[in-house]
């Protein structure tokens, strides 16, 4: 046989008093800010290894990048890739271009 409720949550609320005044705003809340576009460069593969070397591919070869995965986070966007090449992370880095008006 079903048993039932004992307990009904919210009942307890119904008997409450409201408060007899709505709370005042005493300043306008300012409009939001419009975020600022950011324009990024072309992507560029970069590999990473396990001591946080990284390699960029130009001319056929592996030469070193002159920036680590995590400086790249700070001012652009980084995008892990799922394939990994001998032991090594692969990212696709865009980097922000610097707007000079």
């Amino acid at each position: 046989m079903a048993r039932n409720r004992r307990f009904q949550g919210g009942q307890h609320n119904k008997n409450r008093a409201r408060p007899s005044h709505a709370p005042t705003l005493s300043a306008v809340p300012a409009p939001p800010e419009k975020k600022r576009v950011i324009v990024y460069g072309k992507p560029v593969v970069i590999l990473e290894d396990e001591s946080k070397n990284t390699f960029e591919y130009q001319g056929g070869k592996w030469i070193p990048y002159e920036l680590t995965i995590a400086e790249c986070r700070a001012n652009g966007q980084v995008k892990e890739l799922p394939q990994k090449v001998n032991r090594m992370t692969r990212y696709e880095v865009c980097r922000a271009l610097d707007d000079e008006d």
